[in-house]
């Protein structure tokens, strides 16, 4: 059979600690993941390796014998990453997108961080992100998160970001200070960008069922300029754009706040628990310190989006 290292990890972990839940909080983990590897590693192996009791766990004679190797297997796993990972490389973030927030906020924290390097990495969203993360590819991601995720990866709240209406010229709102949800009922919502499945696809259904939007996902998508082309030449379909999206000027198109409420995605920055970058702290701390908090009077999130900002998600 071929090893799973986590699940001889979280065995060597029980062994030393010799209780399931203390090795869950070593490893960062839920005790329910650890047993879960546990029993798939067990399973692998065809033999009992612990014995569970009520005051904790104990190597079987097979588990005893499994130990001293897998120690060994573990610490050539280790030294065969610290090979290709020096403590002094780049961080490696994934951004997402070129033009969005998250790429405004690392070179924030990069501007007040100038001895800190940093590799840009523009993925596929939660998707590709957690992928990332898991297998050591990148250090960060940042990604909307609307439900669980594997026990292995921590994230929290960077960036509630408001969105802006973009319309051409000629569009009946064009001309507006400020556009209310209530408002964009009776025009088109292009999309082309959402892909089905994608947390933003998500994000904006659950803005369609609240406000009544109408989305057009129709493409193909041939990026950003061609967007502002089509749209400043149609009457009655717009996009959106968030408030720190690099948008290129267009004389053909407006650009205006939404309001009443003031919709928001929601970045969140994840990392992988047991990532010992010696930076990553220090950008956890940057965007903790800047984050604004929801504004329910004067702003909308969808319900998941709440419940994972109160914990209960």
């Amino acid at each position: 059979m071929e090893l799973d290292l986590g699940a001889v990890r979280a065995f060597v972990a029980i062994a030393d600690e010799q209780h399931f839940g203390a090795a869950a909080d070593q490893l960062g983990l839920t005790q329910q993941a650890v047993s879960k590897r546990i029993a798939k590693l067990e399973a692998g192996l065809g033999t009992a390796l612990l014995h569970r009791g009520r005051t904790g766990a104990g190597l079987t004679e097979d588990g005893a014998a499994f130990l001293p190797p897998a120690r060994a297997l573990l610490a050539l796993a280790d030294q065969a990453v610290t090979a290709v990972r020096r403590r002094d490389r780049p961080l490696r973030v994934d951004v997402l997108g070129a033009r969005l927030a998250p790429t405004e906020l690392i070179r924030e924290f990069h501007e007040a961080n100038p001895d800190v390097e940093i590799d840009i990495v523009a993925a596929k969203g939660l998707r590709t992100g957690v992928s990332a993360l898991l297998e050591g590819t990148v250090d960060v991601a940042f990604a909307r998160i609307a439900g669980p995720l594997d026990p292995a990866i921590a994230h929290t709240p960077a960036l509630l970001e408001p969105f802006h209406f973009l319309a051409g010229r000629g569009h009946r709102l064009a001309g507006r200070r400020k556009v209310r949800p209530a408002e964009l009922a009776d025009s088109i919502a292009w999309m082309p960008g959402n892909e089905p499945g994608s947390e933003w696809a998500d994000y904006y259904e659950a803005y369609r069922a609240d406000f009544g939007l109408i989305i057009d996902p129709s493409g193909p998508s041939f990026g950003l300029e061609h967007m502002l082309d089509r749209l400043a030449t149609d009457p009655d379909r717009f996009m959106f754009g968030s408030e720190r999206m690099r948008v290129p000027w267009h004389p053909g198109i407006a650009r205006i706040p939404v309001v009443d409420p003031i919709p928001l995605y929601p970045w969140s920055v994840l990392w992988l628990r047991r990532n010992r970058h010696p930076v990553l702290p220090r950008l956890i701390e940057h965007l903790s310190a800047g984050f604004r908090p929801f504004d329910p009077d004067r702003q909308w999130l969808p319900a998941a989006d709440l419940r994972m900002l109160r914990g209960t998600g």
